[in-house]
């Protein structure tokens, strides 16, 4: 266990932490005695009990924001994953009904041909126009 030396609103606080967290426990203290600096330029010197309960305070509140904007960042980022996946499904639907029509057309032309090679006029249900605009639709 390794103990740090940080500075509060002008006082010294010596601090337990774990060994290698020396350096970032500095840095959180940095940032709140920054924080409470602030305070005390705006309301004066209060107390060090009072000031620290006002960074706190306000440490919480932007603490409770940040997890308000995850929580709705996560909600839209499942409401596009919703999206993607019903997207995904009908996307899949209209490859199967084209490959079903370029089926039935291939058929068709096969007859076609078929038909043609026999000399042969072709049969009303070969391929025609409205069967290629049908596979286009």
């Amino acid at each position: 266990m390794s103990k740090v030396s940080v500075t509060l609103n002008g006082r010294e606080f010596t601090i337990g932490c774990e060994d290698g967290q020396e350096a970032y426990l500095k840095e959180l203290a940095q940032i709140l005695d920054r924080r409470v600096g602030t305070i005390a330029d705006q309301v004066g010197q209060i107390g060090d009990l009072r000031l620290l309960l006002m960074a706190a305070l306000m440490l919480v509140d932007e603490q409770k924001d940040a997890e308000r904007r995850v929580d709705a960042l996560e909600s839209h980022v499942e409401h596009l994953r919703r999206e993607r996946s019903g997207s995904a499904s009908t996307q899949a639907a209209d490859r199967d009904r084209l490959a079903r029509h370029i089926l039935r057309i291939a058929e068709r032309l096969e007859g076609l041909a078929d038909s043609l090679e026999e000399g042969g006029e072709p049969t009303p249900g070969d391929a025609s126009n409205a069967d290629l605009a049908e596979a286009r639709a």
